[in-house]
């Protein structure tokens, strides 16, 4: 059909009703059609013609086109409007010619998905029957027909309205019943959280008392130490170090009983106060590993430790060494040399032999560093790599032994997944005890 006048453009909005019914959409469905291509169809009526083209595609849609061959152009409220009531619009504005020849049309595509149980039984035949007799009618009767249809809308409105305040109401009462449970999970998460806070701190409490409380002060050494716990508070270690005066010179022991939990801080406990023991008897460092690991073996049988032991004999001109399973010692001589003393044997708890002891000489202002794991260990690194960068800023580092701790644990030590150990020892001469080199 054409459109040159306001009366067309009533006709037009009874064709689009009746093609709609005639084609099954849902009635509300026939009020947007009906109303789009009405509030489209005045504002872009001009006396050069428009055309609106009825198209039915059974099994798919019913698509009506707007064409027109001049510069018009809906406004952008009209445009919007539709757009809000069919989603399914397409706008193409008149355009210059790509070549010579006319320009293009400008046009508005609107189309409306048919019921599919509407297709078969779809008779175009009467469509056009009915589109065919519909006879002018009077500006009474179109207005009548579209307040007919404004009153439908507002029903629909206000029962949408009455069904989303029903939702409200039950979606107020919903969250009211979701906030007062959030207010008791709260409280008791609360109550979770600090009775965890007093056991984690508990724990530390009683794995640092498992450490010395002093370190000993021995002619012509100097020691230092550095203890870090993890810096998450799920995570307690069983990381432990002591300084022992026995007959046969200073025993440095730093270890790590594997595992994160209260029960590895209890035998990392147990662990040093049997080297305690075992140490006041005299025996050599690596007798102190066999015995610790029958220890470990025979009463926490599946627990395993590593336990690096330094005997530093009198007159500190000699180290004995025996490792089970931990980081190597550093030793960085005076011209800031330095080197692992490499030599070890199997972990605590296995139950196998350990080899003996070795040996190694010291000058006046070496330097002993034992660490722990978690000063250089991290999900992501190389330990390698991770223990040569140690080496290298151990060897720069001053030789004090506290700010040699200090300097390692700054460069280090920022967010440790683990607990951590700096152990440092600087050597002067001392005169050697009789019987002793």
């Amino acid at each position: 059909m054409t459109l040159g006048a306001e009366r067309d453009v009533f006709m037009l909005r009874r064709h689009a009703k009746t093609v709609a019914d005639a084609v099954g959409l849902d009635p509300r469905d026939q009020v947007r059609l009906a109303t789009a291509l009405s509030e489209l169809g005045r504002d872009l009526l001009r006396s050069a013609p428009l055309t609106a083209t009825f198209t039915v595609r059974q099994h798919a849609v019913l698509r009506v086109v707007l064409r027109w061959s001049d510069d018009r152009a809906p406004s952008n409220e009209s445009l919007t409007a539709v757009t809000r009531l069919l989603p399914q619009t397409l706008y193409q504005p008149p355009g210059p010619p790509a070549a010579p020849g006319p320009a293009s049309d400008g046009w508005i595509d609107i189309t409306c998905p048919v019921p599919a149980h509407t297709g078969p039984a779809m008779d175009l035949a009467r469509v056009r029957a009915l589109l065919a007799a519909d006879s002018p009618a009077t500006a009474i009767d179109d207005l009548q027909a579209q307040t007919r249809d404004l009153m439908a809308a507002l029903q629909e409105a206000h029962a949408q309205r009455d069904e989303l305040e029903r939702l409200n109401e039950e979606l107020t009462e919903t969250n009211a019943g979701v906030m007062a449970m959030y207010a008791e999970l709260t409280v008791e998460h609360k109550d979770v959280v600090e009775r965890f806070g007093e056991e984690h701190q508990l724990a530390l409490t009683l794995q640092r008392s498992f450490l010395p409380a002093a370190l000993p002060t021995p002619d012509g050494l100097e020691l230092a130490v550095r203890y870090l716990p993890a810096a998450s508070e799920t995570e307690i270690g069983g990381d432990f170090y002591d300084a022992i005066p026995t007959p046969h010179g200073l025993l440095l022991a730093v270890g790590d009983v594997v595992g994160h939990s209260l029960q590895a801080a209890t035998v990392m406990g147990e662990l040093r106060h049997a080297l305690r023991a075992y140490a006041a008897q005299g025996h050599p460092p690596h007798d102190l590993l066999q015995h610790l690991d029958h220890h470990l073996h025979l009463y926490h049988r599946g627990r395993t430790a590593t336990v690096c032991l330094i005997l530093i004999e009198p007159g500190n001109r000699r180290i004995q060494i025996a490792n089970a399973g931990h980081l190597p010692p550093l030793l960085v001589s005076t011209d800031n040399t330095s080197r692992y003393l490499t030599e070890h044997g199997p972990l605590l708890g296995l139950n196998l032999p350990h080899p003996t002891a070795t040996t190694a000489q010291l000058t006046p202002g070496d330097r002993l560093l034992m660490v722990t794991d978690g000063l250089i260990e991290t999900r992501t690194s190389n330990l390698h790599q991770r223990m040569e960068t140690l080496r290298t800023a151990a060897s720069n580092a001053p030789a004090h032994p506290e700010a040699l701790c200090d300097t390692l644990l700054h460069a280090f030590a920022t967010e440790p997944e683990d607990d951590i150990i700096v152990f440092a020892a600087l050597i002067h001469t001392t005169n050697p005890a009789p019987g002793h080199p």
